[in-house]
């Protein structure tokens, strides 16, 4: 009897633990900055909202994972992520050379250009010029700020750099700014509402079309490609595209 107990113990231990490891493997954590509307947002109760936090619901739909959700500033995006802080990025980021170095991405689930905006009065024209003499603001730690050190800073511009594009849109209505990079359709956005009165849309940077996909580690091989799938199913059935209509009008993938 006492050896039966025993056996039934280790067993009712193992199903114990076997169950935990399979309740924390069915819930994805997922890191977005809620600074870059209509991609991704909070509302006053610090809730995620946006099209990257629809997707990233969809996906879990399909994977049978439950999303959590933590908002996370864009600079610490990727540490955290290497802090295990959580398992997955759906906040726009741009796949890049450079990242690549440290994390993996997904298939892409938008593709988008640099833009440019001005303030109205601008003498500004072309959105390909290399603002000698002018201060282009633009987010730290994003491709436009590269873009922007990399070809208007060495031709003589001031980049201003801002710890969220919200920051940078805000500076350029206040008239601190001769112009701001940024991906086009937030940059679209915020033209199109808060920044209506103050400013125009100048056009999109030739030779800068990129792609935003999900970032995870590096070592997070059957993750990557169980997004990968499920990302193949929302585009194929039509989800994605119901998705992104609710925020666009013009198709983003």
């Amino acid at each position: 009897m006492k050896k039966l107990m025993s056996t039934m113990t280790a067993a009712t231990a193992w199903l114990l633990c076997t169950a935990a490891g399979v309740a924390q493997a069915e819930t994805l954590r997922i890191a977005s900055e809620g600074a870059y509307p209509p991609f991704n947002y909070v509302d006053s109760t610090n809730t995620l909202h946006g099209f990257d936090i629809d997707i990233a619901n969809a996906l879990c739909e399909r994977m049978k994972v439950q999303c959590t959700f933590v908002t996370q500033d864009w600079e610490g995006m990727i540490p955290g992520l290497l802090a295990n802080k959580y398992d997955a990025i759906v906040a726009s980021m741009n796949v890049t050379e450079e990242r690549k170095k440290t994390v993996a991405f997904t298939h892409r689930y938008y593709r988008t250009p640099l833009s440019i905006a001005v303030p109205k009065d601008s003498d500004i024209s072309d959105a390909q010029s290399n603002f000698k003499g002018l201060t282009v603001g633009t987010q730290s730690y994003s491709t436009q700020g590269i873009y922007a050190e990399e070809h208007y800073a060495v031709a003589g511009a001031t980049v201003k750099l801002y710890p969220s594009q919200d920051e940078a849109a805000s500076d350029l209505a206040a008239g601190r700014l001769d112009a701001v990079i940024a991906d086009k359709y937030p940059l679209l956005a915020w033209i199109e509402g808060a920044g209506k009165a103050c400013c125009r849309f100048l056009g999109d940077v030739d030779g800068t079309n990129t792609d935003a996909a999900i970032v995870v580690r590096q070592g997070d091989v059957a993750l990557r490609e169980r997004l990968n799938n499920a990302l193949d199913e929302i585009v194929a059935d039509g989800t994605y595209k119901k998705i992104s209509s609710r925020y666009f009008a013009f198709d983003i993938y």
